[in-house]
């Protein structure tokens, strides 16, 4: 019997209608044309593993930002991964070499709703010349790092606390 009104009681909550949840919807268009966003010469993660990440990133973002009944459309024109592949440097697997010339660099069309009403929409590059003394802290080897704090501190400064773009 205590187990019957148990499984009930576990039926009846999960049931229950939940509070609407933050929802980012990241879409790769064309992602074949992108500048660099695939390991060309064995320097890096392929392509299908460059876009999970990104689209990893845009949703834990997203997550952490976005209040309930809140969505985010993105979509990725453009990836350019910072630095450039230096193929036969580090024969047969080439090598990324990044320098201050070389700065991550993504193209992005996004649309913040809440509800049905578009609240923030644009379409903007996104980059930064200094990344490499902004983001002076060791990377301590992790794949996309300079990509990652570019996008964290667009997504802050843009869509949690919605200042206009630079121009």
């Amino acid at each position: 019997m205590r187990r019957a009104l148990g499984a009930a009681a576990l039926l009846a909550a999960l049931a229950a209608p939940l509070p609407a949840c933050a929802q980012v919807t990241v879409r790769f268009v064309a992602p074949e044309r992108y500048t660099d966003a695939e390991n060309r010469f064995g320097s890096g993660p392929p392509l299908r593993v460059t876009l999970a990440e990104m689209r990893r990133l845009f949703e834990s973002l997203g997550g952490r930002v976005l209040a309930p009944g809140q969505s985010l459309d993105i979509d990725v024109l453009d990836i350019d991964l910072a630095g450039f592949d230096q193929p036969g440097a580090n024969a047969p697997f080439g090598l990324r070499v990044v320098n201050d010339v070389t700065p991550p660099r993504f193209r992005i069309r996004y649309a913040l709703r809440e509800g049905r009403r578009t609240v923030l929409a644009g379409e903007e590059a996104v980059s930064d010349l200094n990344f490499l003394t902004r983001y002076a802290r060791s990377s301590s080897g992790q794949a996309f790092f300079y990509e990652r704090e570019l996008l964290r501190d667009w997504f802050q400064a843009r869509i949690a606390e919605r200042r206009p773009p630079r121009t």
